[in-house]
């Protein structure tokens, strides 16, 4: 490959591996394994590679997510996707801001390199199905149909999710509101289709970190480690 590919400057700069050396590699939804730096050459660097199993499916953890600011979006993509979620729906909200949706993190590839970045902290080859711009009630219509389901609302809830109950045999969906919060007619839709309406607690929180808190309480409730 070239020297000026990504992945060279990462494997020569930041990691600086020398001939002979070897680190971590991964194939995007395929198996992981190790590299090598067989040669550096002036402008190109040559690798081999040995390859082992796949790793372990994604947890069975859903997200729905009122589409957020841009680089909020983008510590979600790239930290919950280290945590291992099967998949994130950013969705459309009434109180959420519609030009979130026109910024070039949606119009690019970027949004997938977020996901990437956060598959490669975590040493796993696996991305989370990543949708966006549909609405609340089209994204639940496309849940699985016997996941355990919580939205987590700061005046609403009834429950601490670290309390709530999650059968380890099922998937389990988490809904997070816009900035601005559910709706009337969200709350309704969410109750009416089998959501239960939990919190994180006393505190406000930053959607990002409202997002990795409840990711990794589920987790946890899973036996997921």
């Amino acid at each position: 490959m070239s020297r000026r590919d990504p992945r060279a400057v990462h494997i020569l700069g930041v990691l600086r591996r020398q001939v002979g050396d070897r680190f971590d590699a991964g194939l995007l939804d395929g198996p992981r394994g190790k590299g090598a730096v067989v040669s550096i050459g002036s402008d190109t660097l040559t690798l081999a590679f040995a390859w082992s199993e796949p790793p372990p499916p994604l947890a069975p953890i859903h997200l729905l997510i009122g589409l957020p600011r841009p680089q909020t979006a983008r510590d979600i993509l790239r930290d919950i996707t280290s945590l291992g979620v099967a998949a994130m729906h950013f969705i459309r909200l009434e109180k959420g801001e519609a030009s979130y949706a026109s910024s070039s993190l949606w119009k690019t590839d970027e949004w997938r390199e977020c996901a990437i970045h956060g598959a490669a902290q975590a040493f796993c080859t696996r991305l989370p199905e990543i949708t966006r711009g549909r609405s609340l009630s089209d994204a639940i219509a496309s849940l699985p149909a016997d996941a355990t389901r919580f939205a987590l609302d700061n005046y609403e809830s009834t429950t601490p999710l670290g309390q709530c109950d999650a059968a380890r045999a099922k998937p389990v969906v988490l809904a997070v509101g816009s900035e601005r919060g559910w709706s009337a007619r969200e709350r309704n839709l969410l109750r009416e289709t089998g959501f239960v309406f939990a919190g994180l607690g006393p505190r406000v929180l930053r959607t990002e970190t409202a997002c990795v808190a409840a990711v990794t309480l589920v987790r946890a409730k899973l036996g997921l480690t």
